[in-house]
């Protein structure tokens, strides 16, 4: 028998020494060109209340609909929360540094020397929701589903530098790249884990309708599709001991209910149907979140500061469809938004216009490019439009001495370079094509924002339509890109990489469901999303990043919108809330992680 366990033994430190990479040392945390903010004994995040009770029902607002309680499918819409209530991943991001990651199902992990690989060591306490131990064979097991033809496309761009991941014993796996990156090593971390015996006999792509088999600190209670889902917390919650769990998921039960449209939602909130509203709508800020629930106290109306970086909205053009093809159009279309007058009449000057994919940070590219970026942009200066070199890009204005009717008239020429004239009153091209735009819309409160742009592209002889339609519909019309224009958001983090694939590389320019909503598929794009994603430190980050910024303007891919630095919520005064705050967040996330309910008086 001795004999024997010493075999096993033997040949369990043979195999390690043969999959592990030589002089790797593993840690807890790690962070993205900087050592992280917590030492290795931190007790919890800073942004979270160690003593915050447990207790309470959380009520949230679901918009549209869903149809799913898979959120990891292409096809259906799933249900809110899922992602952040039911399923965890290896690591945790913390909230308040740039990129750093802690042990969350893995205990600790390890780059090797020369890049290629990563290895998890999965902590043994970890659980599932039905009490099953996770091993190595579950991450492996959750990998290859997502990067399987039955998950959503959007994998198998954002880990495509992934070659494969190999079960080492019961709790050690490894990642094996394809090439060095980055933050590969760090992303792979953040994959969602999930049970086998989740999908069964059937299919990955079947699931929508079973409650999900995870690890986080709530289970799937009940359903009821397309009108609310309802959460409970798991008693038997493996991590809630972990430092990166205290003080956090503070609610006893959590539902979201769904509203048709964010108007009746607003009511239903003022009614104390829900417990909390994220504002995303600048009139509704100023007039509609007010009365006397407000002027008690019982709602509480604030704005949160915070320091993400906010990236780029815009109306995007499909330039999958002739008309849009020639770089000249574009900017024509993007000379008759008028942000100025809108910002005005429409936003009660809330609103900073958006002249980066970077806005908001120090990625963004500033006056001309110069030392380091200025050698990089130059190794494609042959591909690249001379401006780039010469001038800064600005979105169009109609600040003195500009003006709307110069700008029109701009349009117009830009628009007859191109081969489109006005005939009839119409415009037209060589071969009598009218110009048509349509604009595909989700959300409430955006035809008025519409209905000027399409009053000055008139002007310019173009007939331009644009309604709402349902959140199924639009989803589908998204996820195969049947649009002319729609209004899309590129968000993007203080430390991009691996993300830029699936919204800007022309990899992702034809995959259903990608974020590339505008095909993007320019040779120098994909080379500088390449650099961001292999720079060896910050700096080389930052160069990048503006360059490719430079690139992706002077593209004209979409008309830009807008961005705002804080967060506009309203809630019910029933929370108590830390006394710090994140720096980089989302209010929602905050909120379900950190906040709490106050005991009754």
């Amino acid at each position: 028998m001795l004999d024997r366990l010493f075999d096993i033994q033997f040949k369990t430190v043979l195999l390690l020494l043969f999959y592990l990479p030589v002089n790797s040392q593993a840690v807890p945390a790690m962070g993205m060109g900087y050592a992280p903010k917590y030492p290795d004994d931190y007790q919890h995040f800073n942004y979270v209340n160690p003593d915050a009770p447990k207790q309470g029902h959380l009520i949230m607002m679901g918009l549209g609909t869903f149809d799913s309680l898979n959120p990891y499918l292409l096809k259906g819409i799933s249900a809110g929360g899922l992602g952040s209530l039911v399923f965890e991943s290896l690591l945790e991001k913390s909230l308040d540094e740039p990129f750093s990651v802690y042990g969350l199902i893995a205990d600790d992990f390890y780059l090797a020397d020369d890049e290629l690989s990563v290895t998890f060591h999965i902590n043994p306490q970890a659980k599932f929701s039905d009490g099953s131990s996770i091993t190595a064979k579950d991450i492996k097991y959750s990998f290859d589903t997502l990067m399987s033809k039955a998950a959503h496309p959007q994998f198998r761009v954002y880990y495509a530098d992934v070659k494969s991941a190999i079960v080492i014993d019961d709790l050690t796996v490894r990642f094996d790249f394809k090439n060095k990156n980055r933050e590969l090593h760090m992303i792979i971390g953040e994959i969602p884990i999930f049970s086998k015996k989740w999908s069964g006999n059937l299919a990955f792509d079947k699931t929508g309708d079973i409650k999900p088999i995870a690890s986080g600190p709530y289970i799937v209670e009940k359903s009821d599709r397309g009108k609310s889902i309802n959460y409970i917390k798991n008693p038997n919650y493996w991590a809630q001991d972990l430092p990166v769990r205290i003080g956090m998921f503070n609610y006893e039960r959590i539902t979201y209910k769904y509203y048709k449209d964010s108007t009746i939602a607003l009511e239903a909130f003022k009614a104390g149907e829900f417990d909390f509203f994220f504002e995303n709508y600048s009139k509704r800020w100023a007039r509609s979140h007010n009365g006397t629930r407000y002027d008690s106290g019982d709602i509480i109306k604030t704005e949160l500061t915070h320091q993400n970086n906010a990236g780029m909205q815009g109306f995007a053009f499909n330039t999958r469809r002739d008309k849009f093809k020639d770089v000249r159009v574009r900017r024509a279309l993007s000379l008759a938004y008028d942000f100025e007058w809108a910002n005005d009449k429409l936003f009660y000057n809330q609103y900073v216009r958006a002249d980066s994919y970077f806005s908001n940070s120090e990625l963004a590219a500033k006056g001309l490019p110069e030392g380091e970026e200025l050698r990089l942009l130059e190794k494609f200066r042959d591909q690249l439009p001379d401006a780039i070199f010469t001038e800064q890009w600005k979105p169009a204005t109609t600040i003195a001495p500009a003006s709307l009717r110069s700008n029109l008239i701009q349009a117009r020429n830009l628009l007859a370079e191109a081969g489109w004239t006005i005939q009839d009153g119409v415009l037209k091209d060589a071969k009598g094509q009218v110009f048509k735009l349509d604009i595909l819309l989700v959300q409430n409160g955006f035809d008025r924002i519409i209905a000027p742009y399409a009053h000055n592209l008139k002007k310019l002889g173009i007939e331009t339509s644009y309604r709402k339609v349902d959140s199924s519909l639009y989803k589908r019309r998204m996820d195969t890109f049947e649009f002319d224009m729609v209004v899309n958001s590129f968000p993007s983090s203080v430390s991009p990489g691996n993300e830029l694939m699936n919204m800007f590389h022309s990899s992702s320019a034809e995959i259903k469901g990608s974020r590339n909503m505008p095909a993007i598929t320019s040779p120098v794009v994909d080379a500088l999303v390449q650099e961001i994603i292999q720079a060896k430190d910050r700096e080389q980050v930052v160069i990048a990043s503006r360059a490719l910024d430079r690139v992706l303007l002077y593209g004209e891919y979409i008309v830009p919108n807008w961005y705002i630095n804080v967060h506009r919520v309203a809630y019910w005064s029933k929370f108590g809330i830390p006394v710090s705050q994140p720096l980089y967040y989302d209010p929602t996330t905050w909120l379900l992680k950190a906040w709490w309910i106050k005991s009754s008086e």
